[in-house]
């Protein structure tokens, strides 16, 4: 398919364009005795993907992502060497695992979305367009929610973007006019899509676009808009699953280990379902491949030098799929009256503050804070609590406490049900008898942010 029919651009993939934008992080690789650097790997797989050399892209992707496993970076440039080799399974699990590590590149969600689309997890692409609508350009999401099977929310937010833009670009146009056709619309995806092609080309867009207009054929419009051909795929290497390297969930068990207070008791809840490491999400087909061949955008880099190769934004969860999980329900307002009278008790013991909630433990200060707004994101009820980061020493290690502060007994006991059945580590404490390894006994209150 001719892709300068498609935008009037010749674009470069969108695997290329995922590694420009990784290109700028600074990365600093560790050593092994028998395995390359990571970095090195890292720029090994660069090189051969660049050169349309999938194969070793692949392999030089995944060495970097086994010698440093929680590097978001070179998870997101694995993702984009399995997308480029058709792998939509494997590629869905790496970007989902980047995005776990605090990637907030807006190409990374688009990418993970895309390929989820292409796997006809429509639910899992909607989920993380929301989560990242306010970041992805409207060209892109609008035709990204069309291609996830909601072709209505993607006119809606293309007219938006044409009616709020200064200049109606053809990138902008031509999605809207494909997005018409998804929608069923061929009057209108006639009309838009001639402002940008010839009278004697028109006719065979329509029909291109009619061959994979069916419900059924997600993977299909999802291939052609990449130009990659699809694979057999039965996922990543499990070696390289992110569950294998619980780095955050280590570290609060050994904090929690190493302390000489009584816990509060665990609310029971059912365990977390097992994701498997295979398991993708739906991914809706991107905006005409033009829209990677934008200038990749400024890496947030930390503030403060962490000890691993920088990610952009921190912030650890674990599991491989949190986009697909559901969000902690926030508290009814207007429950019936048994259940009001049980959550003005919980009121009346959070106004005692005499409890705790550790949610985390970090290797700096930096990754700490950071750590905290992907907390509060995960569950808003932890936006109406201070956050307390404390210097601990254990076995010889330092770490970074974040704890959330202001609950009593009972609703800190609630919390921590809440986060553990997201498959979070959490434990509460007294604040009077807070975890042993303390550097100094006072804690650091930051300020509530709203």
């Amino acid at each position: 398919m001719d892709r300068s029919i498609k935008t009037g651009l010749t674009t470069p993939r969108l695997a290329l364009a995922v590694t420009t934008a990784i290109a700028g992080l600074a990365l600093a690789g560790c050593s092994t005795s028998a395995a390359p650097r990571a970095d090195v790997s890292f720029s090994n797989a660069q090189i051969a993907l660049q050169k349309g050399q999938t194969s070793k892209a692949i392999a030089h992707a995944e060495a970097a992502v086994l010698a440093e496993p929680r590097n978001p970076g070179f998870r997101a440039l694995l993702g984009a060497a399995y997308l480029e080799a058709g792998r939509f399974q494997s590629a869905a699990v790496s970007f989902g695992d980047a995005l776990d590590l605090g990637d907030e590149d807006p190409r990374t969600a688009l990418s993970f979305a895309l390929a989820n689309a292409a796997l006809g997890e429509s639910k899992a692409a909607v989920a993380v367009l929301d989560e990242y609508g306010n970041l992805i350009d409207p060209a892109d999401l609008g035709l990204a929610f069309a291609l996830a099977g909601h072709p209505e929310r993607g006119v809606h937010v293309l007219l938006n973007a044409v009616r709020g833009a200064e200049e109606v670009t053809p990138k902008l146009r031509q999605n809207l006019a494909y997005t018409y056709a998804l929608a069923g619309n061929w009057r209108m995806a006639r009309v838009m899509a001639a402002e940008d092609v010839s009278a004697d080309q028109l006719d065979a867009r329509l029909t291109q676009w009619a061959e994979v207009a069916a419900p059924e054929l997600y993977q299909q419009r999802v291939a052609a808009m990449l130009d990659v051909k699809p694979a057999m795929d039965e996922g990543q290497p499990q070696q390289l699953a992110l569950a294998n390297f619980p780095a955050q969930a280590v570290m609060v068990a050994e904090a929690a280990a190493q302390a000489d207070v009584p816990m509060v008791p665990e609310v029971a809840s059912a365990p977390p379902p097992a994701l498997a490491v295979n398991a993708p999400k739906a991914a809706p087909q991107p905006s005409f491949a033009e829209a990677f061949s934008a200038p990749a955008p400024a890496a947030n880099a930390p503030a403060a030098a962490a000890p691993a190769p920088a990610a952009r934004a921190s912030g650890m969860r674990f599991v491989s799929s949190p986009v697909v999980q559901q969000l902690p329900a926030a508290r009814e307002r207007t429950a019936p009256r048994v259940a009001a009278s049980s959550q003005r008790r919980m009121a009346n013991d959070k106004a005692a503050a005499t409890h705790l909630v550790q949610l985390g433990s970090y290797d700096n200060k930096v990754e700490a804070t950071r750590g905290w707004t992907v907390l509060k994101r995960k569950f808003p009820e932890l936006k109406d609590h201070d956050v307390v980061i404390t210097e601990a020493v254990v076995n010889g290690r330092t770490f970074w406490r974040v704890a959330a502060a202001g609950f009593g007994a009972m609703s800190a006991k609630s919390m921590c049900g809440s986060v553990k059945s997201a498959g979070r580590g959490c434990f509460a404490y007294a604040k009077t008898n807070p975890p042993a390894g303390a550097v100094d006994t006072g804690v650091r209150l930051a300020s509530r942010s709203r």
